[in-house]
């Protein structure tokens, strides 16, 4: 799909959800409600636009949809793995940084990357700057790189974004 269509397409999809959400929230259906409700809509898509424009690639549910048992799984396990050391206080923590070289662009991909891998097992990021993502981890014995690695790639072709490792 070419850029202009697409963007007319995000805009058309961003402009029904705000009717439908003055729908359901609108008391009656007379005219006069439903003219503030499409004038506020259309202000609202235009406000959208305008703070979150809409990116090259697309979400591919399918993919995205395989990667929910995943997502449950991580959180699970990073629960787990808190609970572990809040009660077992004298397991060895090697704490500290790691920054990790992203291949995803600013926006929407890496901002989903942060908060998907804020739920592995004793990260938490921290810091962006350039092309790479500082995180804290709980111990820096572990294999974390590999594991965002792993978590990048899943969700990049998840999201159909661009990436820039081979």
């Amino acid at each position: 799909m070419s850029a202009p269509r697409r963007s007319l397409a995000v805009a058309a999809a961003r402009a029904a959800a705000f009717l439908g959400l003055w729908l359901v929230l609108l008391p009656s259906f007379k005219p006069g409600d439903l003219a503030v409700g499409v004038l506020a809509a259309g202000l609202a898509t235009a406000a959208s636009l305008a703070l979150l424009p809409p990116e090259g690639g697309g979400v591919r549910f399918g993919a995205l949809l395989a990667q929910f048992p995943r997502f449950l799984w991580q959180s699970l396990i990073a629960g787990i793995d808190v609970a572990r050391r809040v009660f077992a206080p004298s397991m060895p923590l090697a704490t500290g940084f790691i920054d990790y070289r992203t291949g995803l662009p600013r926006g929407h991909a890496r901002n989903n990357f942060a908060t998907i891998t804020s739920l592995m097992p004793g990260t938490l990021p921290c810091g962006d700057a350039g092309d790479t993502i500082e995180f804290h981890c709980l111990d820096t014995g572990q294999p974390v790189a590999e594991q965002l690695a792993e978590e990048e790639r899943r969700l990049a072709k998840a999201l159909g974004a661009e990436h820039g490792r081979e």
